[in-house]
């Protein structure tokens, strides 16, 4: 079958699932867009609904596990379409939410947890530093954009597929990691080390707050350590994701340094 008209019930209910948050937590359904997204998203054991794709587009996918699939026009994958270049490829896919009692840590786990986070840009970014660095899970602490939103999915190149990624509340959290006994480095300015004199080979979960407020008290006092990106400029603050990058590398550096002694 192929939709010619962007008012086809099959399109409109695509758009209501890109552009509202309280559609995809309703139906459980999230899209997702482009082929190297569409891939992760199959290999992690997502299933895929449907599946929209431009004439003589149909991707290299293992297809019998696609019950529904349309062909549309050039007119209506440009209206539906979220960015410029994505292969003619979009999917509807079901959500498989993963819970903190889903995780299955490897000894002396790397953890991010990022509390409050606002920016699907960020989170994105953040879980693309993550699948890089091989950390273990990504945190995600009363967050204030759902993980399925279409911009982080982008930003993320598919990486919220390959990094365990949870969302819970921060007591929720706090008593998880108290409980594997990993320990709780929040990134903060005041009362706090330079993040290098920090060992970060045990059990580490990297505590990041928003670029506005930071951290709550809260998680302050969960914290056995603190610790801060020293800055030299006249700035006094990184940008959340970047932070992030810098923090996980010094894990891994670390970690890497303990293998080769």
């Amino acid at each position: 079958m192929t939709i010619t008209s962007p008012q086809n019930p099959k399109i409109k209910a695509l758009l209501a699932l890109q552009q509202k948050s309280s559609e995809r937590r309703k139906q459980g359904l999230f899209v997702v867009e482009g082929l190297r997204e569409l891939q992760h998203c199959i290999q992690a054991g997502l299933e895929v609904t449907t599946l929209f794709h431009q004439p003589d587009l149909l991707p290299a996918l293992p297809l019998n596990k696609v019950p529904t699939t349309y062909e549309v026009t050039q007119s209506v994958y440009e209206k539906i379409a979220y960015r410029g270049s994505t292969e003619g490829i979009i999917a509807i896919v079901r959500a498989k939410p993963t819970k903190l009692s889903d995780l299955r840590l490897k000894a002396h786990p790397l953890i991010i947890v990022l509390e409050s986070v606002e920016k699907p840009g960020n989170l994105g970014a953040i879980l693309r530093s993550a699948d890089a660095a091989g950390v273990d899970a990504v945190i995600v602490c009363d967050p204030l954009t759902d993980l399925y939103n279409p911009n982080l999915i982008r930003s993320s190149i598919g990486a919220i597929f390959t990094v365990p990624c949870v969302a819970c509340s921060s007591e929720e959290c706090i008593s998880f990691l108290n409980g594997h006994g990993i320990q709780i480095l929040t990134a903060q300015l005041q009362d706090s080390l330079p993040y290098y004199d920090t060992d970060m080979t045990q059990g580490t979960a990297i505590v990041m707050g928003t670029e506005s407020t930071g951290l709550t008290t809260q998680w302050r006092t969960a914290a056995n350590a603190h610790i801060r990106i020293p800055m030299l400029g006249q700035l006094d603050s990184l940008n959340v994701s970047v932070s992030a990058a810098i923090l996980m590398f010094e894990a891994v550096r670390q970690r890497e340094g303990r293998k080769k002694v």
